[in-house]
Order: structure tokens, then sequence, then C-alpha cells
């Protein structure tokens, strides 16, 4: 077997001693870290994506984003190079990473010389002719800053910034990242270029609204992350009656800053259904405040606001979507009870799609109330659906990913929610998507997994009762009898009313097998 030495700089990465030094100096490497190094130098002909990443380092688990941003930190660090220089390690904006460094390949006193090549370009640094070779332009929005003076209208800024999400998701040719990912930087001053790493993306839109009355004054700027030149700004006076043109001329503009060939060729026109009513609007961007915080009395907050929305606008489709999903979700947390929950979801759902059978909202809401009545093959359907109206719509991917696991497809469950994780990386969901991918591996007999997940998604919440039933049930068929024991006392304070009546009734297996399978591990912990 020959010895292979990677030789780059003043840098030797010796893969069979598995030590990397600088200069003849050792430098202390971890372990997993040094792997990284390795995979990228052996596959630097290439952009290494974060699913071969994950799938190589991490055998597939699933890791925050935050843990695969340390880990390429580090492996920067330990070779001399840095996020912002990026001269060995380079990110690929929604593509991934590649080692771009000089390498000489050494094997047994020999070497030859194999690199010193030309490097694409990044995205952006050359201009934009450049873009139409990526699969699609990423852009994240970030939530727009209130600048009226009054913290109580915090909830009317977002809403724009919620707005021009849903609108730009809707054009294939973009990836938007998900609400959740880029409102984490609301309040914070942070570089452009720093959240282009973070994020993946290579454009953000950020701005500022002032209310004033009846009037509002919306400021919206297009920022190319690399070069951290504005590609397009423009400030719009308006009355309130016309804040969703503004928010269409907004989106319109964007599109045409970043592709205007694309723009040309489609004769682009953002497609949206305003209410006939701003003060319907204004409750619900106060809603999606709450229904967002994912807690048992926001969600409560939030539905009590949607209905005042709807009893201004009947017809008002956004409003009635998002009513659907606050029921079906707080049933699903054992908030509400199920009879009660699912046929207020199911009216509002098929109103919401009678109202805009385009909203991606009103599909995911209808397809949860066919989820919990059981008609999985509808369930499916919608949620499909919905994906296909706003691919980057990482609750109903997630929750797609538990209407699998239910129907028994537990792989593509588990799969469906890594996809959300890695959509919306930085997600105040995340702890659901986690849950969803523990329930899936205790479908697939994975305790020990199960049990890890379970664990994970509680670390990031901590009430979240379906992590909680998953790490009861897996430590129960696992035989751990201290955890299954204190994993149900924990339990039973995140879900007074659980029980394994309630698991039967409330739990929408399709197949019996699998509800006796899933009740098994409650059984042995000791739930009656």
């Amino acid at each position: 077997m020959k010895h292979v030495r990677f030789c780059f700089a003043e840098h030797v990465l010796d893969v069979d001693l598995r030590e990397l030094t600088r200069a003849g100096e050792g430098i202390a490497v971890e372990p997993q870290v040094f792997d990284l190094l390795i995979y990228l130098v052996e596959n630097r002909e290439r952009v290494v994506s974060k699913d071969d990443l994950i799938e190589t380092i991490w055998d597939g688990r699933i890791v925050s984003e935050s843990t695969l941003t340390s880990r390429i930190n580090a492996a920067r660090k330990a070779v001399g190079d840095s996020g912002k220089n990026q001269a060995v390690i380079r990110t690929i904006a929604r593509k991934g990473f590649r080692f771009v460094g000089d390498v000489q390949v050494r094997t047994d006193g020999e070497h030859t010389t194999v690199d010193s090549r030309p490097i694409p370009e990044q995205p952006g640094e050359a201009g934009h002719h450049q873009l139409p070779a990526l699969d699609r332009p990423a852009i994240a929005v970030l939530p727009f800053v209130n600048i009226s003076g009054e913290p109580e209208q915090e909830y009317f800024s977002e809403g724009i910034s919620e707005d021009i999400i849903t609108a730009l998701s809707k054009l294939r040719w973009f990836y938007v990242i998900a609400r959740n990912s880029s409102f984490i930087y609301r309040g914070k001053s942070v570089h452009h270029r720093q959240i282009g790493e973070e994020l993946g993306v290579g454009y953000v839109v950020e701005g500022s609204v002032r209310k004033d009355g009846d009037h509002v004054r919306i400021t919206a700027q297009l920022v190319d992350v690399v070069t951290g030149s504005h590609l397009w700004a423009e400030r719009y006076d308006r009355g309130l009656a016309d804040v969703f043109a503004v928010q269409d001329e907004i989106t319109q503009a964007v599109v045409a800053a970043i592709e205007p060939q694309l723009y040309a060729a489609e004769d682009f026109h953002a497609r949206r259904k305003a209410p006939d009513n701003m003060v319907a609007w204004d409750l619900v961007m106060r809603a999606l405040s709450h229904y967002w915080r994912v807690t048992r009395q926001d969600n409560l907050v939030a539905q009590a606001l949607l209905e005042k929305a709807i009893a201004v606008d009947p017809g008002y489709g956004q409003a009635l979507s998002l009513l659907a999903s606050c029921h079906t979700f707080s049933a699903h947390m054992g908030w509400e009870e199920m009879p009660k929950a699912v046929p207020i979801a199911e009216r509002a759902a098929l109103m919401a799609i009678r109202a805009d059978s385009e909203d991606a909202w009103a599909h995911f809401a209808l397809a949860s109330v066919y989820m919990f009545t059981r008609r999985f093959d509808d369930s499916i359907a919608e949620f499909e659906l919905a994906l296909r109206l706003n691919p980057n719509f990482s609750p109903a991917r997630g929750l797609y990913g538990v209407a699998l696991a239910y129907r028994g497809r537990w792989e593509d469950g588990d799969r469906a929610a890594r996809e959300a994780l890695r959509f919306s990386p930085r997600d105040p969901f995340a702890a659901v998507y986690c849950g969803v991918a523990a329930y899936c591996q205790y479908v697939g007999r994975n305790y020990e997994e199960a049990i890890r997940l379970a664990r994970e998604s509680m670390r990031q919440r901590s009430d979240f009762s379906g992590a909680h039933r998953v790490l009861t049930a897996a430590a129960g068929m696992a035989g751990q009898r201290d955890l299954a024991k204190a994993a149900l006392q924990e339990l039973r304070r995140a879900q007074p009313n659980i029980s394994l009546s309630w698991l039967r009734s409330h739990m929408p297996f399709e197949h019996e097998a699998e509800r006796e399978h899933y009740v098994e591990g409650f059984r042995r912990v000791g739930l009656t």
C-alpha cells in the first residue's frame, strides 16, 4: 500500500499517519476535522455538497448547520485559511465547498503535481453573467426594520418581509431561504458576507418600514453579498391601501435585478390575492408572529387574532389557512382535543382553498387535516402540492415526513425531515423536524438513534411533547429503564393528558401493527 501525503503551501497532510504539519511543525486537528480535510482534498476536482459531507463524515446522521459551519471553520483554521479569505477552502453559494489550493500528491518519496488549475469564480465575483451556470440563485429576505418608533408595530414590518418571501418562493428559478432562518438576524448587525456564508446565499434583500397613521414608507435594497454592491434600491411612500402593490413592485424589482433575461422572457407578474380589508391583513400578520413562537399560549393568541380577521374579511384565504394550521398543530401537540380541532381545521382549510387554490399554506393545512383523519392518499397529495407551490416551505416538508412515517414509509419520512432542516438551517421549528426524524427512526426500530434525535429535539425545545413521546417509547423498547422512567415523568409534565387511550385514538397510524408497536413502548414504561 502506498504512503499518501498531500502537500499544499507549507502544509503536509499525511493520510496514513493522520498528521497535519505546517513547515514541519505538527498541528493539532480533531479527528472529524481531519476526516473533513482529507475528503475535501481527495475530491478537490469538484464542489462537495453539504449532503456529501453529512453522508461521509457524519454517516448520514442529522447535524445542525452550525455544527457543519464550525467544522468547516476549524478546517480552514488548521490550514491557515479563514472564511473571509477562502484561499484554500472556498464556499460556493448554494452548492457546497471546494478545496482550491494547489496540491502535490506524494507517494513513497515521489511526487506528482496534479493541480495549479484555474478555479471557477464564486457567483458574484465577476458580475452576474455567471448565475445561469448555477442551479438557482439563492436569496435571503431579512426582516425589514421597524423605524416607526413603536415596538408594537414590529409585526407589521415583519409581515412585509414575510409576504415578499412568499411571493419570491413561487418563482421556481430562485431558491429563497425559509423565513425562520433569515429572521434570526432580526435586530442584529451582521455583515452581508457572513449572512451569505451562514445561509449559503448570494443575495440579500433588506429594508425598513415606517408606519404613520394611514401612510407607510417602505425602503428596500438588494445586495450582492460577495461584492457588497447594491444592485437595486428603492423607496415607496404610499397609503396603507397600496401596501400590497408595493410588495409586488419590490418582488418584481428583485427578479429584474438578478436575472433580467428571465424577467423579460417570462413577463413576470407576482400573483397574489390581497384581502379586501387592511385590518384583516394586520390581524394575520400579528397572528403569524405568535404562530412562529410554537407555544400553547401563542397558538391560542394566534387563533383569536385569526378569528377576528375572518370576521372582518370572511374570504381571506391566508387567515383561513393559518387558522386551520393552528388547530391541527395544536391537536398534534396535545394542546387541543382532536375531535374538536379537526372539524374546525377542515372547514377553514377547504374555505382557504376556495379563496386561493394556489396558496401553499391552504394545501398544507388541508394535508394536515387529512393526515389526522387518516385519509393518507389525500394527505400525501396535498403535502406534495403545497411543496410544488412553494418548494421552500419547510413546515410542510417536515410534516410531510411525519405523514409518510404514519404510513410506515419511515425512510422517506426521515429524508423529508432532513430536507426540512437543510432547507431552513436556523429554524425555530427545527426541534419539530428533529422530532419527526426521531419518530421515523422509532418506526424503523432504530431505538438508539431515535433516542439521540429526540434528545436533540428536546435540547432545542424542552417543551416539545412530540419529542418527549418518542424518547419515552424508544427508551422503553431499548430496555433503558432509568431513562424511560425519567422520560415518562417529563412527558407527563409536557403533556398532562397522555395515556395509552390518547395514543391509540389521536395518533393517525395507517397500520394497526405500527400503532401497537408505538403503544408497546409506553406500556413497557408503565403508562396506562
